[in-house]
């Protein structure tokens, strides 16, 4: 099991377990929200969280 997890001050901390639903980013084009697959993400075996950006469909539709 893959989760994340927040510090929110010294009293508490959020962890949330990672599924094939609940994954989103920023679109870096326009800035709403994209909900991420990540097999699909990562199935190229280039691909990092540090240098890998989803964009929605508009902006990959418009080349953005």
């Amino acid at each position: 099991m893959f989760y994340v997890k927040a510090k929110i001050n010294d009293a508490v901390e959020i962890a949330a377990e990672i599924h094939d639903d609940n994954v989103f980013c920023t679109c870096p084009g326009c800035g709403c929200e994209v909900e991420v697959d990540l097999a699909e993400v990562f199935s190229n075996s280039d691909s990092d969280l540090y240098g890998t950006a989803v964009y929605c469909t508009k902006c990959r539709l418009e080349g953005k």
